[in-house]
């Protein structure tokens, strides 16, 4: 069943993210993507995430949908103009990976080559118009395609919108975001809100909202997190509590499967992103009833 059918089923869904090597070796990727092929309906694949080099995303996906998996081909705005964005959508649609998650990026002086340029022709709602253009038999300067692709288009969002970032998850979903996966979720309650808000806006009627979700390996984790990752805000019970685990792995198992049984009857699915690799996704799971 393709993503777009999965989420067209009304199933609760469950998306996993995976990183491109940092080199030509795919050996690990696709013993990561192992561990989670009985598990989840699609993968992610990321983009250079955090502004590090590693492997184009599209090489990626196409790797592992010839293995039978189905993917979600991220795409940012930083590294590409308008010309590099169309050849790598129309590529993605003949290569038959339909499936594209639409993001900004981090800004280059965040990543492993501070000195490199950042693109941003493009922001994130209007590649979403760009990709709509294409999905008509256009380009985006109007000039007709021979063969148009059927690209399916998600958008990503924080959990904590103000009116200007709600205004903007907004003109992403006018502009054909039919998905939005959002940042790390720690925190229900306050997740309810975020969907509340979502729910009670007719803008964003039939569109499947998937949280995300990282499992915790340590208090040092939560910690970096906090730090690093704007956006993340792990709550000081979380952090308490991995700080007197005896096992802090186990602890953030069990942390992950508690906060997906609440979203269970919150939203429409989870994206796990782990730190590292998914050698406990199909083991928290289960834990959380979804196996």
């Amino acid at each position: 069943m393709s993503f777009r059918e999965t989420l067209t089923s009304k199933k609760f869904v469950i998306t996993a993210e995976i990183s491109p090597p940092k080199g030509t070796d795919t050996t690990a990727m696709l013993k990561d993507a192992g561990m989670i092929k009985e598990v989840a309906d699609a993968v992610n694949i990321t983009d250079n995430q955090r502004a590090v080099v590693r492997m184009s995303p599209l090489a990626a996906a196409g790797i592992l949908s010839r293995r039978g998996y189905e993917t979600i081909m991220h795409l940012t705005c930083r590294d590409r103009n308008r010309l590099a964005l169309q050849s790598e959508l129309l590529g993605a649609a003949a290569m038959g990976i339909n499936n594209v998650l639409v993001m900004t990026g981090d800004h280059p002086a965040k990543g492993d080559h501070t000195g490199a340029r950042p693109v941003y022709d493009l922001d994130s709602v209007q590649l979403l118009g760009l990709i709509r253009e294409l999905n008509s038999g256009f380009d985006l300067s109007g000039n007709p395609l021979r063969g148009a692709p059927e690209i399916f288009a998600g958008a990503v969002a924080g959990v904590e919108l103000n009116e200007l970032s709600f205004m903007k998850l907004e003109k992403k979903v006018k502009m054909g975001a039919r998905f939005i996966q959002t940042q790390a979720v720690f925190d229900a309650g306050k997740f309810s809100y975020f969907m509340d808000k979502i729910r009670n806006s007719q803008t964003f009627e039939g569109i499947r909202i998937i949280a995300g979700v990282i499992p915790l390996k340590s208090e040092k984790n939560a910690n970096f997190l906090n730090k690093n990752i704007a956006g993340i805000r792990i709550p000081d019970d979380i952090i308490k509590r991995m700080h007197a685990a005896r096992n802090p792995v186990f602890r953030g198992m069990e942390i992950a499967a508690e906060l997906i049984k609440e979203l269970q009857v919150i939203c429409d699915g989870v994206h796990i992103m782990p730190i590292g690799n998914h050698e406990h996704t199909a083991g928290i799971l289960e834990m959380a009833g979804l196996r």
